[in-house]
């Protein structure tokens, strides 16, 4: 079996060095030993959104709206996916069709101050 240091250790052990490059502001690297670990594990949410978010903070966006709809359909309450959908859509151009998500993330987490003055 040939492994390289993204994709070597358990699960657990590559959530924690994941999240360690992450911490550390190495996102593309954080990517890399999410992406498998998704793979691995595709029905845990937590790795999926991390993985999401560290497309989101190295501007791959679209990869990052993909890993975030796959987490929303699953699970549609699930606020932060929603905001951080929102939010990527926007980044992208997309105002429109982000108003929806953000709306829904502003509900879910109770904020109804931010649904009154239209986000």
């Amino acid at each position: 079996m040939n492994t390289t240091y993204y994709d070597h250790g358990t699960p657990a052990e590559r959530w924690e060095r994941a999240r360690m490059f992450f911490d550390a502001k190495d996102y593309a690297a954080a990517a890399r030993v999410l992406g498998g670990l998704v793979e691995q594990v595709p029905e845990q949410t937590g790795p999926r959104l991390l993985l999401a978010r560290a497309y989101y903070h190295s501007a791959q966006l679209r990869r990052a709206e993909t890993e975030l709809r796959v987490i929303v359909e699953r699970d549609p309450v699930e606020h932060y996916a929603r905001l951080m959908l929102g939010r990527t859509l926007e980044r992208q151009g997309r105002r429109e069709e982000a108003e929806p998500h953000l709306r829904l993330a502003s509900a879910l987490a109770g904020d109804f101050e931010q649904l009154r003055t239209g986000l």
